[in-house]
C-alpha cells in the first residue's frame, strides 16, 4: 500500500513539473513567434487602404499582395539584388565546405611537425572579430576594384579567404570515425585522396550539411560588410543592405510593408533549407562537439 503511494505521488509531481516545463515552453515559443508573425502580417497590408493615417491594429483589415507585386513589378531592382544575395550565398557555401572539410581531413588523419600549434593559432585567430579588419579589408578590395560594381566577387572572396579556420567541429567530427578504415583502405593500396573521398565523405554526411548550410547563412545574413563593400552602388547591394536603404527612406510607412514582404522572402530559402536538413544539422552539431 505504502509502494503504491509513492508511486501515485511520483507520477504527480511528475506530472505537475511536466506541465509546469510545457507552460514555459509555450510562453517562450510565443514570444519568440510573435515578431515573426507580425513581419509577415505587416507584409499583406495594403498600403492604399491601410496607411492614411497611423495603424495601431495588429492584423491587416485588408489582405493585398501590393508589396510582392511592388518587389517584382514596380522594384526593377529586386530581382537583381536577391541574385546577387544567392550567387555569393551558394558559392560561399560550396568552396567553404570544400576547404574547411580538406583541412579538417588533414589535422584529423595526418600527422607533421607544426600540426598542433597551427590549430592552436587558428582558433585563437578566430577569438578576434572580423570587424578589426573592416578598413583595411575594404581598402585592399579597392585597389583590385573589388568594390561598388565588384562588391559581389569582393564579397566572396572575403568570405572564403580564411575559410579553412572554421575547421574546428569538422574536424572532431571525422575524429569520431575509426581510423581503422583508413588503415584498411591504406593495404588495399587508397590513397588519402581516395579514402577521404570514397569512404570518409559518405560518413560524414551530417558535419558536410552542418558546413554547407553555416557557410551559407554567414553571406545571406550579412549587412555590415556588404553595405561597406558596395557603398552606395545599388546594383552591388544584397537585398539585407537594399531592404535597410528603403527604410531609411522618407516615405517610411509606404517602404515598410515593402520591407517585411522583402524580408519574407528573404527568410523562405533559410527556412526550407533548415526543415529538410534539420536532422543532419543536429547530428552535426552533436557529432562535431565529441572529439577535439
Amino acid at each position: 500500500m505504502a509502494n503504491t503511494k509513492k508511486t501515485s505521488s511520483k507520477k504527480l509531481n511528475q506530472l505537475i513539473s511536466n506541465t509546469i516545463t510545457y507552460i514555459f515552453l509555450v510562453v517562450i515559443s510565443i514570444i519568440w513567434l510573435f515578431p515573426f508573425v507580425g513581419l509577415i502580417l505587416q507584409s499583406f497590408r495594403s498600403y492604399e487602404t491601410e496607411y492614411g493615417g497611423m495603424v495601431n491594429y495588429f492584423l491587416p483589415k485588408q489582405f493585398s499582395l501590393d508589396a510582392y507585386k511592388y518587389l517584382f513589378v514596380a522594384e526593377n531592382k529586386f530581382l537583381k539584388w536577391y541574385g546577387n544575395t544567392l550567387i555569393i550565398a551558394i558559392v560561399v557555401a560550396i568552396i567553404n565546405t570544400i576547404m574547411i572539410l580538406c583541412v579538417s581531413y588533414a589535422l584529423s588523419r595526418m600527422r607533421f611537425k607544426g600540426r598542433t600549434a597551427l590549430m592552436k593559432f587558428w582558433l585563437i585567430l578566430g577569438m578576434f572579430p572580423g570587424f578589426l579588419t573592416m578598413i583595411c579589408l575594404y581598402f585592399l578590395l579597392k585597389q583590385f576594384g573589388l568594390t561598388q560594381a565588384g562588391a559581389v566577387p569582393g564579397l566572396i572572396l572575403i568570405s572564403v579567404a580564411a575559410s579553412g579556420m572554421g575547421y574546428y567541429v569538422c574536424k572532431g567530427y571525422l575524429d569520431t570515425i575509426p581510423r581503422s578504415l583508413d588503415e584498411s583502405a591504406r593495404i588495399d593500396g587508397a590513397s588519402n585522396a581516395r579514402i577521404f573521398v570514397t569512404m570518409l565523405l559518405p560518413l560524414s554526411k551530417p558535419i558536410v550539411i552542418y558546413t554547407a548550410l553555416v557557410a551559407f547563412l554567414a553571406p545571406w545574413c550579412d549587412y555590415v560588410f556588404a553595405s561597406y563593400v558596395a557603398f552606395g552602388y545599388s546594383d552591388g547591394y544584397n537585398v539585407a543592405v537594399a531592404l535597410q536603404r528603403w527604410v531609411w527612406t522618407n516615405d517610411y510607412q509606404g517602404y515598410f510593408t515593402r520591407f517585411c514582404a522583402g524580408g519574407v522572402l528573404v527568410a523562405i530559402p533559410v527556412t526550407i533549407l533548415f526543415l529538410c536538413l534539420q536532422k543532419y544539422y543536429v547530428e552535426g552539431v552533436t557529432g562535431g562537439a565529441v572529439k577535439g
